[in-house]
């Protein structure tokens, strides 16, 4: 049996590395749709000093629109996860009524803007009747913003982005995802555990899906990576009911006030 594992693990790095080889060292042609205002141009590398002057003019533009257009937000939960789970999976379902519970509880869902859980988080607000927002990444291969959002803000920088998702945000709540959502999970808890932020509800839907990523955290600590005290920095739960439950629980007096009932 350990030989059979350990040929399983060998072979598993001959996977790793190849996929490492083949796709995330080889330059994949992408159409130029960003133009200057792209990303990857931005962080390719050095550029003259009037060129990046030009760029942060426009940072501070992307910036600009997203300040004016959700300063009045009112009570926001962020609602992140993949992209890849559609119409029909049980984690498209999950998200529906996430969006749905956030928006019967009178805070409006965000999201990244985009297909899958993203869209089934505004879906879910949008048929209750609540407030529905989509701050959307232009990308090369075209992320189109879902049907169900009342705004989309669209943005060309992920970091302007992300400021936007969490500046507005009350609480995160993050469905099934990959590396994408990983990304805003460790921003979110890293803001919270440096106190720049919150603290703020960070809930896990899905104990099922999450639960390595606990024994992942339980081993950093385990080598002291982090602190003992950095453990449980989210709560794992499986009813979306439940963590709109402790979302509204959590937050002060001043932003219960303005919670919105949805349109009926």
């Amino acid at each position: 049996m350990e030989a059979v594992e350990a040929n399983s693990r060998q072979l598993d790095k001959a996977e790793w590395d190849r996929l490492w080889r083949e796709h995330w060292m080889t330059p994949i042609a992408t159409p130029a749709e960003g133009g200057r205002d792209s990303e990857e141009e931005f962080l390719a590398g050095p550029s003259s000093f009037a060129e990046d002057r030009e760029r942060l003019d426009r940072i501070v533009k992307e910036f600009d629109m997203g300040f004016s257009r959700l300063h009045d937000l009112g009570p926001a939960v962020t609602v992140f996860g993949s992209a890849r789970f559609n119409e029909g999976s049980k984690e498209y379902e999950l998200g529906r009524q996430t969006g749905r519970e956030l928006a019967n509880a009178g805070f409006t869902v965000m999201t990244g803007g985009g297909p899958g859980l993203m869209e089934a988080a505004n879906r879910g607000a949008h048929e209750a009747g609540g407030r529905s927002i989509g701050c959307n990444i232009i990308l090369p291969f075209e992320q189109a913003p879902n049907p169900y959002v009342d705004d989309t803000l669209n943005f060309h920088y992920f970091f302007t982005r992300k400021v936007m998702l969490v500046k507005y945000s009350c609480a995160f709540i993050c469905l099934p995802g990959g590396f994408g959502t990983m990304d805003e999970i460790f921003e979110a808890a890293t803001l919270i555990q440096c106190r720049k932020i919150g603290p703020f509800p960070l809930i896990l839907l899905g104990s099922d899906f999450w639960e390595r990523l606990r024994e992942f955290v339980w081993n950093l600590r385990e080598t002291g990576a982090i602190s003992p005290e950095d453990l449980g920095f989210c709560r794992i739960v499986d009813s979306p009911s439940e963590a709109v439950s402790i979302i509204s629980e959590r937050i002060p007096a001043g932003v219960k006030k303005h919670l919105n009932p949805p349109r009926r």
